[in-house]
């Protein structure tokens, strides 16, 4: 199976290869933006199954579509899951939540190997439908504050002063600046599509970190790491051993 990576964000894109590679399917091409890939599928066989992120660093993948046919399976990878869940499913369209699940991706191969075995035939997907629907998620900002309860005041908490977001008795907490920690309404899972990926890295089922406040990184036991933070020493913060390989490539 010929399979190409569309997304810019570098990491994701070396973590979904590695994905793919344990699940026995090697990805031949990865590219990072709407003028790269329309050079690339101009001056190249197209594959038979696209990973395609919707937004790329200069714009919506659409308009790869939108200038050239192309003649491929697709399994779209989004962040934007309020979006996805209405968009795709009444387009019939397969497609991932980032960061993408090892079970999710391989279900979705899986969909793909058995359709493509009872029939040759690309389905017609109607780009401009779903990018309506979409409602130009280029346009979306991240998250850059919370509101939070304090006794009988409410307190605004900026994203860039949250030094991690982590889960504890069925709560989750954001610790900030000020070495103090403040119960939110969100969930982890929730905050993961709001915060920016390039600031917010989940290290563990337990916690969220943001990366400009991180005081050291100290090998741990278990070919693990363990974070220090400048103000929020009373978390011990350990990166998960699966999640070790995603957070050095995100530290780049």
């Amino acid at each position: 199976m010929n399979v190409i990576i569309i997304e810019d964000e570098k990491p994701a894109a070396r973590r979904l290869s590695r994905m793919l590679s344990e699940l026995g399917l090697e990805a031949k091409k990865t590219l990072h933006s709407v003028e790269e890939s329309l050079q690339w599928f101009q001056n190249n066989p197209h594959p038979d199954l696209i990973f395609l992120d919707i937004q790329l660093s200069d714009g919506l993948s659409f308009e790869i579509f939108e200038l050239l046919e192309i003649k491929s399976s697709i399994i779209f990878t989004t962040a934007f899951d309020e979006y996805a869940l209405q968009a795709f499913k009444l387009n019939s369209v397969d497609y991932l939540l980032k960061p993408i699940d090892e079970e999710e991706l391989e279900k979705a191969v899986a969909q793909y190997k058995s359709q493509n075995a009872v029939s040759s035939s690309r389905m017609a997907v109607d780009f401009e439908d779903i990018k309506k629907l979409l409602v130009n998620p280029i346009d979306r900002e991240y998250k850059k504050r919370f509101t939070v309860r304090v006794g009988q005041h409410l307190k605004i908490i900026h994203a860039d002063d949250v030094e991690c977001f982590y889960s504890e008795n069925k709560g989750t907490y954001a610790a900030t600046t000020e070495g103090r920690a403040y119960l939110l309404d969100s969930t982890l899972e929730q905050l993961e599509s709001e915060l920016t990926p390039k600031i917010f890295f989940r290290v563990s089922r337990k916690y969220v970190i943001n990366i400009n406040h991180i005081r050291d990184i100290i090998s741990y036991t278990n070919s693990r790491l363990q974070i220090k933070l400048n103000k929020t020493s009373d978390q011990e913060i350990i990166v998960s051993r699966e999640r070790v390989r995603d957070f050095k490539l995100w530290l780049e």
